[in-house]
């Protein structure tokens, strides 16, 4: 049932006036340990910036980052594009790799899960299986899907969507009709029970309220943080980043304590477990590649937030050259020669100087079951990343919207192991610079999600970079 947000929080206290970053970074710099995130697809460096990505997970590549300067890393998994088991075993090569690095780097480190805000996803699966690689299977599993800049508000256990001043519980969205990732619970406590499936008891699984977070005295959550039981689960209730806050503060103190928990959250909860304060969005100058003349637009997400902002931005740009990958004559098409043709078609326009929108057909093309439906997915973004590996000019910048799309524009398309965190182009929605191995070096890459911003962010991005 929908209801308005203010009428959600009436009653609630305040959200705290002073910020706990500064308190949180001060811990950071005691503790010296590293803040490893594992995304499971790239769009959740979205609050982050001046960040280094990793696309690869080897020992060296791990190690590396383990040594160099700053307490923050995202290593890019993807998993969100695999199944099940795919994504468990990625998971428990991930860790076993990031045991070694620790140990010859010397240093500690605490595992972020990052997930969909929408609650999509290989959980809990995934955090089981780095947990066990990473020596902590019983770690104490905490549950965070609050993201600010979406419109994602967790209150009494219950996460919401907004839309506009209204919140719609989370089961009632389309993300919950996923294929692969479907749900039936906004109440994150039955959320949990219902994604493990029969295998943990209702006591296990406890919460810190609104009420808790925003009190002038934390000690009482941090007492609860430091009493709960191995492999229980915690859910975090939050609708401002000062609640994020506040519950990173209590959990560093029950860390402090022996506490050892692993953290499934949103992109927001690694904004404060990092102690970093808002930055502006990035500017045109901050972005662009002033050397090219041409923009490349890459739309393969099919949530129908996405094909209204794709229709908006057609709309609004008659100028700019649509690309259309047809799904249904991708998916009879047993040879190469339709990828190609489109191929054609993008390098055509981009060299006469042209701004070229490549997306797929809107109507979901769905298989019988969720393994077949990954599969599908996945051919539609291979013929996406086969198209862009034919890109031979370089474009003024890149956008991709979608989360298998971007991260497989990135890692495939472009050859991307290592970016760097520039920032955000509007909230949300962050961009990097890709590094000297990749295709195009220093090219700016928009990572659009496909479930976030209004009507009119994928046209305002695109002007943004334009001018």
């Amino acid at each position: 049932m929908t209801i308005n947000l203010q009428k959600a929080l009436a009653g609630l206290p305040n959200p705290r006036s002073e910020s706990l970053l500064p308190a949180i970074r001060q811990h950071h710099e005691g503790t010296r340990r590293k803040i490893v995130v594992l995304d499971d697809d790239p769009t959740g460096t979205q609050t982050v910036y001046d960040t280094p990505v990793l696309t690869t997970w080897g020992v060296d590549e791990l190690l590396h980052a383990m040594r160099a300067d700053g307490d923050l890393f995202y290593v890019l998994t993807n998993s969100r594009s695999l199944v099940k088991q795919d994504a468990v075993d990625l998971a428990r090569q991930i860790g076993k790799n990031l045991q070694q690095a620790a140990a010859a780097s010397g240093k500690d480190f605490v595992l972020i899960s990052r997930s969909d805000s929408t609650l999509r996803g290989h959980y809990p699966a995934e955090v089981d299986a780095v947990a066990a690689a990473t020596d902590q299977p019983d770690a104490i599993h905490v549950i965070a899907p609050f993201f600010l800049q979406g419109g994602r508000y967790t209150v009494d256990d219950v996460h919401y969507v907004a839309d506009g001043d209204d919140l719609i519980p989370a089961a009632e969205t389309p993300f919950a009709q996923d294929a692969a990732f479907g749900f039936q619970n906004s109440n994150l406590i039955d959320w949990v029970m219902e994604k493990w499936s029969g295998t943990i008891e209702r006591q296990q699984i406890h919460s810190v309220g609104l009420a808790d977070l925003r009190a002038a005295d934390l000690s009482p959550v941090v007492k609860q943080l430091r009493s709960l039981a191995p492999r229980s689960v915690c859910v975090v209730n939050a609708a401002a980043m000062r609640d994020m806050e506040a519950f990173v503060y209590a959990a560093l103190q029950a860390e402090s304590s022996g506490q050892r928990f692993i953290y499934r959250t949103a992109a927001s909860f690694v904004q404060a477990f990092a102690g970093m304060e808002p930055n502006p969005l990035l500017r045109s100058d901050q972005m662009v590649d002033a050397n090219a003349k041409s923009g490349l637009i890459v739309v393969g997400s099919y949530v129908p937030k996405t094909t209204g902002q794709l229709n908006a931005l057609l709309s609004a740009e008659p100028n700019l050259v649509p690309v259309v990958l047809d799904v249904a004559e991708l998916l009879a098409d047993s040879t190469d020669a339709y990828a190609g043709s489109l191929a054609q078609q993008v390098n055509e326009a981009l060299a006469s100087d042209q701004d070229v929108a490549l997306y797929s057909s809107r109507q979901l093309v769905k298989g019988d079951d969720a393994r077949s439906s990954l599969s599908i997915g996945n051919r539609v973004s291979a013929t996406l990343v086969d198209i862009v590996r034919g890109v031979q000019q370089r474009p003024r910048f890149l956008i991709a919207k979608g989360g298998i799309t971007s991260s497989d524009v990135a890692t495939k398309g472009l050859d991307v192991h290592r970016a760097m965190v520039l920032g955000q182009i509007l909230p949300g929605i962050p961009v990097w610079q890709l590094q000297q191995e990749s295709r195009m070096p220093g090219m700016p890459y928009v990572v659009f999600p496909g479930n976030v911003g209004g009507e009119s962010a994928l046209l305002d991005a695109y002007r943004i970079l334009k001018r």
